[in-house]
């Protein structure tokens, strides 16, 4: 069994094969030759009375690459408001800075367990590859400029994944910290070899582009449908980023897959939507309860009435005119994403000797559970 840090991962993963085998898992749905099971958060009071301890997991598994994979993380979350106007979530484990994410990956041949795997990497490739996967069947063929409302990890992964399936030659970032943008473009620019300019404003960052990508951890939209114009393919990363006058703008839209559960009408403990979770099982009294942000995002996470990225890389939904306005829902498979990225990370952390072995072992019991 292997151990497998955050600087092992970007050593052995590239972002085309994390697309490619992402592709190739969800195209395993239909037939059953892949599962998953979407995310679920459970929410519990901790020491800070502005926020909450949470658990999340998502699982998921390919008979085809013969794995499960469960993802794991521990977060303290909270919800500030900021002077400039904009509303984020924030987390931390322990403290702020360090994070706790694990992927525990099994075999589905004989149940073997394979490897604990940080996530932090492997998460911002996975998603970023999601909304690639997006980008290369809705966004046009000639799409060139990309509009991106984020300067974080995921902007750097989304960005990457861009740069994968379309011949992109500029971009414009916003950030609200004009360092961050700044540090963005700096960064992306020699990595990529593509111009990007730091810009002033979100709507500054939309106007134009062929590809909006929204890479943000806010609570309130970042993009208006206003600014949106013939032609564009506009992808997410949170289900609070777009308004719903963004949906109906759209005239081409796609889910990746399921987001969320069933939620029952009368239970208020489980929840849609509450602090960027599909669904969320919540603990705490009525006080305590009202530390959490409204819900938010029902249309993304109630996507289930879009058609799904199986039925558009089968050419049974697609962009049919130039001036379509495409938007590309980037959520619903995320365990099957750990699952098909993971066992890519796997395989070639074996195939060049990677990874901190562990003996499996320690992992096993004779006594029957």
């Amino acid at each position: 069994m292997l151990l497998i840090d955050n600087p092992t991962v970007l050593s052995v993963l590239s972002m085309e094969e994390c697309i490619n085998v992402q592709e190739q898992a969800f195209l395993g749905l239909p037939t059953g030759a892949s599962i998953h099971r979407p995310r679920i958060d459970m929410y519990v009071p901790c020491d800070r009375d502005d926020g909450y301890w949470r658990w999340g997991t998502m699982e998921g598994a390919s008979k085809d690459l013969g794995v499960f994979a469960i993802r794991m993380k521990s977060d303290i979350v909270t919800w500030p408001r900021h002077e400039d106007g904009t509303w984020t979530e924030e987390k931390y484990c322990i403290e702020p800075g360090t994070y706790c994410g694990l992927i525990f990956l099994l075999s589905t041949r004989n149940g073997e367990p394979l490897a604990i795997i940080n996530d932090g990497h492997l998460q911002h490739m996975r998603v970023g590859g999601g909304a690639g996967l997006g980008a290369k069947y809705l966004a046009r063929a000639d799409a060139h400029v990309v509009g991106m409302i984020g300067s974080g990890g995921m902007a750097r992964a989304y960005l990457q994944a861009f740069t994968c399936v379309r011949d992109i030659r500029k971009v414009r970032v916003y950030s609200p910290t004009k360092a961050h943008r700044e540090a963005y473009a700096s960064e992306m620019s020699g990595k990529l070899d593509v111009e990007i300019e730091p810009v002033s404003s979100a709507e500054e960052a939309v106007r134009g582009a062929d590809i909006v990508s929204c890479c943000t951890d806010s609570n309130l939209p970042v993009v208006q449908s206003e600014w949106l114009e013939p032609g564009m393919h506009v992808t997410n990363l949170g289900g609070a980023e777009l308004p719903h006058d963004v949906f109906a703008r759209a005239d081409v839209i796609v889910r990746q897959g399921q987001s969320g559960l069933p939620i029952p009408a009368d239970d208020d403990r489980i929840q849609m939507g509450r602090g960027h979770s599909p669904a969320a099982y919540i603990a705490g009294n009525e006080a305590e309860m009202k530390r959490l942000p409204p819900p938010a995002g029902g249309e993304f996470f109630g996507a289930a009435g879009y058609p799904s990225f199986v039925e558009l890389a089968r050419g049974e939904v697609k962009r049919t005119q130039r001036d379509q306005v495409t938007l590309y829902l980037n959520g619903g498979n995320q365990g099957l994403q750990f699952a098909a990225v993971g066992s890519l990370v796997y395989k070639n952390c074996r195939e060049q000797g990677l990874g901190r072995v562990l003996p499996t072992e320690w992992f096993l019991q004779d006594i029957r559970d």
